[in-house]
């Protein structure tokens, strides 16, 4: 509703997840996708890239309450080339759309200001990972086995599969050498 109100705007279509808004960005070449970063299937930040090139000149604004420099810096790599807040969505929202539609990047103000603040060995360097994803990976890189990280880290094998699950997403890394690779390169581990 807010995007229709806009007399230079025009919503061609809304999908309920991420599978139906692949097929509409194949089939209609938006300008600008609008993605609920809670969208049934495919975790959003992970499907960011499959849409981009389903359709490269498709601008990505993430919708989000993740108030979170790390996802958000997650989605804007991935491809995404805009990030808004649903609680300042009002004003941002039309702002990012006409932003990403002229190539520019929107982020919403207050967490490019913490991005920006947070040092270069941060999670900047780190693809986006969170400090608990940059645990695992650095067990994961020192050899240890899912069960082992579990034992150390107080979680259970399933929620370390799903950060190793994570972290290679984020990172777009698939082999556990590519993973200790990415950490030696980053300083998570010493040679």
């Amino acid at each position: 509703m807010l995007l229709d109100g806009e007399s230079d705007f025009e919503v061609v279509a809304e999908t309920a997840d991420i599978e139906a808004t692949a097929r509409a960005i194949q089939a209609l070449a938006a300008d600008v996708v609008v993605l609920d970063s809670h969208m049934p299937g495919k975790l959003t930040v992970a499907a960011i890239p499959d849409l981009v090139s389903a359709s490269p000149k498709t601008a990505i604004v993430v919708l989000t309450r993740q108030d979170d420099a790390a996802v958000a810096r997650a989605a804007l790599l991935a491809g995404a080339r805009g990030y808004v807040l649903k609680h300042s969505a009002g004003v941002e929202l039309i702002d990012a759309v006409r932003a990403v539609v002229t190539g520019e990047i929107y982020l919403n103000p207050s967490l490019g200001a913490r991005m920006a603040a947070e040092s270069v060995t941060g999670p900047l360097a780190l693809g986006g990972l969170t400090r608990r994803e940059t645990e695992v990976l650095k067990l994961i890189a020192l050899g240890h086995t899912n069960a082992e990280i579990a034992q150390q880290l107080y979680l259970s094998v399933r929620t370390v599969e799903s950060h190793r699950a994570h972290i290679q997403q984020k990172l777009r890394l698939s082999t556990r050498a590519e993973l200790v690779r990415f950490a030696l390169d980053n300083r998570l581990i010493d040679s």
